[in-house]
């Protein structure tokens, strides 16, 4: 049997961080926020610097970033309406990206969107900016145009009123911030699983089998590592995807 004494096994303490500098507010993830906030300024700043008609491996790697969301995110979700929002949307997406991607750098080894507060932040912004556009687009009938859809008779109103606000302005960023929390949250906990319960086989069982079991356990964790990159970029995606679904219900015409 497996000796489990001095055995932790990873859990909800291990995505809490002391504060920083001696504050209760500056954390590890409150860090990796300001850093991809940072980071997306340059990353784009550079890419807009010295453009030529036959782009460099750098300029088409952004170049087809870019497009990749301006025209399968933007254009066909938005419609003709959609450049005043590509900046937001590419800034979003990559700010989004690169949060989930710390989980795979050593420098940091934790997703900022993991922490649920931060995955909140960059839903409350959405919220905001969908309302905003949608009273940009209709001025106050937006009020009437998203509580109440088209051809509903008057009588059924306290009824529909109250179901069209918890959708839209409740569940909708709710769902939202869930989605990218939990599959953020899932992942590296999967990964701290495999890391930790392998480095204690290693190095604390009895047996050539767990000792190799552990080891298995540590490649394994590698290859999580692998998938939870593509996580990162899958749950960015969506992210911006719903984040364009929900401006595009804002500005449209019809509910």
């Amino acid at each position: 049997m497996i000796p489990m004494e001095g055995y932790t096994a990873p859990g909800v303490e291990d995505f809490q961080f002391p504060g920083l500098f001696g504050t209760d507010w500056i954390t590890k993830p409150m860090i990796q926020a300001i850093i991809a906030a940072i980071a997306v300024v340059i990353i784009w700043w550079l890419a807009s610097r010295r453009l030529t008609t036959v782009p460099n491996k750098r300029q088409f790697l952004m170049e087809y970033l870019y497009d990749f969301i301006r025209n399968g995110v933007g254009r066909d979700i938005l419609g003709p309406g959609f450049r005043p929002y590509i900046g937001l949307l590419v800034g979003l997406f990559t700010y989004i990206l690169l949060n989930n991607w710390f989980g795979e750098l050593f420098l940091f080894m934790f997703p900022t969107m993991s922490n649920i507060g931060y995955s909140w932040g960059a839903v409350v912004m959405v919220l905001f900016i969908y309302i905003y556009a949608g009273f940009r687009t209709h001025g106050p009938g937006y009020l009437k145009k998203a509580l109440i859809p088209e051809g509903v008779p008057w009588y059924l109103y306290p009824i529909i009123v109250p179901v069209e606000f918890l959708s839209t302005f409740i569940t909708r960023p709710l769902t939202l911030g869930v989605r990218l929390f939990a599959n953020m949250f899932a992942g590296h906990l999967t990964i701290m699983v495999f890391v930790v319960g392998g480095t204690y086989l290693i190095t604390q069982a009895d047996g050539i089998l767990l000792k190799i079991g552990g080891g298995f356990s540590i490649i394994f964790s590698f290859v999580m590592l692998g998938f939870e990159l593509f996580i990162g970029f899958l749950q960015a995606y969506i992210f911006t995807i719903l984040t364009a679904q929900y401006i595009s219900s804002s500005i449209s015409d019809s509910h």
